[in-house]
């Protein structure tokens, strides 16, 4: 069984992450991992279920991996029982990373025994199936291997700055009110401006003339003010009407009307009689 990937990750991150056993685990496919002190006390670094699906079918292993590092290599050694069946599968994968100027190549090399179900499926198909959970594993883990590597450069590069700024001496140091920008003066030298002269506002007019002011400005616009005539409540009020006048126009059109009917019954007698 041989297998080679190339990731654009470095090669002791990636080292790290295919060391994990905690990470291992995330990145196998179909892996359940059993964490209970019987499981842990096994003597193996992970114990669980694994689903592996060849071809149409899916069989179900129950067993353990050990992770040992000889040589710079990693090698895992595992074996397994089916869960539904009397098939057992015996494995030992062993991985070679090798650095590059842009990431890290990987060389998988080992050999699969198997009995039952998965020595009954065709070559092609198992195969295929290896291709798959070899890329899957190896994806899973490089994206955990640069999820770690970018949390560490943070905390790198402060503390590069740290030692920076140790090495640097008081001197080279910018602190507030040393003046410390290209040997600039100090905070004592420095020129602060003048504080600016409080507004004057005008002074307070007389109650009287503030109560008029209201009562002729309030709820107006400067155009009605200067141009319109006052409306509303702000209107004059008009003076009563003469009576006089009116009384006497009031009174005069009866009398009037009642002469001229006289006149007419007085001329109409008159005539009567010649």
């Amino acid at each position: 069984m041989e297998h080679e990937v190339f990731v654009p990750v470095p090669a002791e991150a990636l080292r790290a992450a295919l060391t994990d056993p905690a990470r291992v685990a995330r990145c196998v496919p179909g892996f359940q991992r059993d964490v209970s002190e019987a499981a842990t006390g096994a003597g193996e670094d992970l114990v669980g279920r694994f689903r592996l699906r060849v071809g149409g079918h899916t069989i179900t292993y129950r067993g353990g991996l050990r992770i040992v590092e000889r040589d710079g290599a990693i090698t895992y050694e595992g074996e397994g029982a089916e869960a539904r069946g009397k098939g057992v599968a015996e494995i030992s994968l062993t991985v070679v990373l090798t650095p590059a100027a842009e990431g890290t190549g990987l060389s998988f090399t080992g050999a699969l025994t198997a009995t039952g179900r998965l020595a009954e499926e065709p070559e092609e198909a198992r195969d295929a199936a290896r291709d798959r959970l070899l890329d899957a594993f190896v994806e899973a883990a490089a994206d955990l291997a640069a999820e770690s590597a970018e949390s560490v450069e943070p905390a790198d590069s402060a503390g590069t700055r740290a030692e920076a700024d140790d090495e640097a001496g008081p001197e080279g140091r910018t602190a507030f009110g040393t003046g410390a920008f290209d040997g600039g003066p100090g905070f004592e030298e420095d020129v602060l401006p003048e504080p600016a002269a409080p507004p004057e506002f005008p002074a307070a007019r007389p109650a009287a003339e503030a109560a008029h002011a209201r009562r002729t400005m309030i709820g107006r616009s400067a155009e009605e003010v200067d141009h319109a005539p006052p409306r509303g409540r702000y209107a004059p009020v008009p003076a009563p009407e003469q009576g006089g006048a009116g009384a006497t126009l009031r009174w005069v059109a009866p009398a009037a009307a009642l002469a001229l009917a006289s006149a007419v019954i007085v001329t109409r007698a008159l005539r009567r009689r010649r």
